[in-house]
C-alpha cells in the first residue's frame, strides 16, 4: 500500500514566506491526526556541530513548537550525546552547541533536553528481539515522551549513504551504549598516547574492566560490557569506540533502533532537502551542496519520506564544482558521493520490519 508524502517547494511571494509554507505543509500532511493535548512531544533534531552550517534553521522549530502548543501539547527539542569526541559528547557541551546555533528557548519557543543525560548514560532499555538488537538502549527523555516528531536535514552520509528520518531517529535517539551497539560488535580501547593518567574512566566503570598498566588506563575486554560510560567520562578524548560493523549491518541496526523508538508511539516526520551536503551534520564542516535546493517533505511514514527525498536528490540538478559534479559516475547521485554505501538497503530493511512503505504518492502543495 502506498504512503502519502507531501511536498512544497521553496518559491514564495507576497502574502507568504517559507515559514508559512512550512506550517501549511505539516497541516496538509496530517500532523493534526496526532493527539497532542497534555502529551510530551519530542522534536528530534540535529543541532549541528560547530563549524558546520548546513543544519536546519531553528526558525522552523519555532513554527513547529508553537503549533504543538496551540494544540495543547508540550513540545521540547531533543537529541542524544555523540559517541565520538566533539562538541556534543556530553549534555553541557551539547547544550552550548545547540544555543550557539540558535536552538534556544528564545528562538524556538520551547526548551532543549538532551535525551540521554549528562554523560550519555541515562537510557531506557526497550525490548524488541530483532535480528541484531534484542534490547535497544534509547535516551531516557525520548523513551519517556508520548509523541515523536523527527525534523530532518536530508544529506549524505559516509556509512549509511543518506541521513534522513531513519538515521535521525535510530542513531540519534540511541544512548552512548546504543550508539556503540549500532556501530560495533567490539569494545572501546584506550589511545595510550592521549591518556593523561587521571583514571577518571577507572572510577566510572561499574564492571571492573579498566585498570592501570604502566601508568596508563587499560580496558579488559573480557569484563567490558560496552556501555560507553568511560568514553563520556574521559576528559581528554583518549578512549575510542570500535567501528567494526559493515555498513549493511549498521544500517539494519539503525532501522531496528528506529523501530524501538517509534513502536507504540504517535509519530510524524519532516525533511528539508536543502543544503544537501555530501556528509552528515556531525562533521565540523560542510562541503558545497551536491544538488540545488529542492524543498520540504512531510509524511507519517519515515520510510516513504526517506525514499521520496532520495529520489528527489537523484533527480536534482547537479551543482557545478560540487563533489558530485567532480566525481559523477552513476545515475545514483547518493552512491556516487559515498560509493561504499548502499542507502536503499536501509530502507528495504526498514520496510521489512514494519516501519513503513517504499511505495509512495507524492502530493505537491504548489500546483
Amino acid at each position: 500500500m502506498k504512503s502519502k508524502v507531501f511536498f512544497t517547494n521553496l518559491h514564495t511571494g507576497h502574502g507568504q514566506n517559507l515559514l508559512t509554507k512550512f506550517e501549511k505543509l505539516i497541516i496538509k500532511a496530517g500532523i493534526d491526526n496526532l493527539s497532542f493535548e497534555n502529551k510530551f512531544t519530542a522534536i528530534k533534531v540535529h543541532f549541528g556541530e560547530p563549524g558546520n552550517l548546513a543544519y536546519i534553521r531553528p526558525n522552523y522549530t519555532k513554527v513547529l513548537s508553537d503549533y504543538v502548543k496551540s494544540k495543547k501539547g508540550r513540545p521540547f527539542l531533543t537529541d542524544c550525546n555523540t559517541l565520538y569526541p566533539g562538541k556534543r559528547k556530553n549534555a553541557l557541551e551539547h547544550l552550548d552547541t545547540a544555543y550557539q546555533n540558535g536552538f534556544n528557548p528564545f528562538v524556538t519557543g520551547c526548551n532543549v533536553i538532551i535525551g540521554d543525560g549528562l554523560k550519555g548514560t541515562d537510557e531506557t532499555l526497550v525490548k524488541i528481539d530483532m535480528k541484531h538488537v534484542k534490547e535497544a538502549k534509547i535516551g531516557h527523555a525520548i523513551a519517556d515522551s508520548d509523541i515523536i516528531i523527527s525534523l530532518n536535514h536530508f544529506k549524505g552520509h559516509v556509512a549509511t549513504g543518506i541521513g534522513g528520518a531513519i538515521k535521525n531517529i535510530g542513531m540519534g535517539c540511541g544512548s552512548r551504549a546504543g550508539k556503540m551497539e549500532m556501530h560495533s560488535s567490539g569494545k572501546p580501547t584506550v589511545i595510550t598516547e592521549k591518556c593523561r593518567s587521571c583514571f577518571t574512566c577507572l572510577k566510572s566503570c561499574a564492571h571492573d574492566a579498566i585498570h592501570e598498566i604502566n601508568g596508563k588506563a587499560f580496558i579488559n575486554h573480557t569484563h567490558c560490557v560496552g556501555c560507553g560510560r568511560c568514553i563520556g567520562s574521559c576528559l581528554f578524548d583518549a578512549i575510542t569506540p570500535a567501528s567494526d560493523e559493515t555498513n549493511t549491518i549498521l544500517s539494519e541496526k539503525i532501522a531496528e533502533y528506529t523501530y524501538a523508538v517509534l513502536n507504540g508511539k504517535q509519530h510524524f516526520h519532516i525533511s528539508f532537502v536543502i543544503d544537501v551536503s555530501p556528509y552528515c551534520d556531525c562533521h565540523n564542516f560542510n562541503d558545497l551542496p551536491i544538488v540545488d535546493d529542492i524543498g520540504i517533505f512531510a509524511s507519517s511514514d519515515p520510510v516513504a519520506l526517506d525514499k521520496a527525498c532520495a529520489d528527489a536528490v537523484n533527480e536534482g540538478r547537479v551543482i557545478k564544482g560540487s563533489m558530485l559534479e567532480k566525481n559523477k559516475k552513476l545515475k545514483d547521485y547518493i552512491t556516487t558521493v559515498n560509493p561504499k554505501t548502499n542507502w536503499i538497503h536501509s530502507l528495504e530493511y526498514a520496510c521489512e520490519i514494519g516501519l513503513g512503505s517504499l511505495e509512495y504518492d507524492l502530493i505537491s502543495l504548489d500546483k
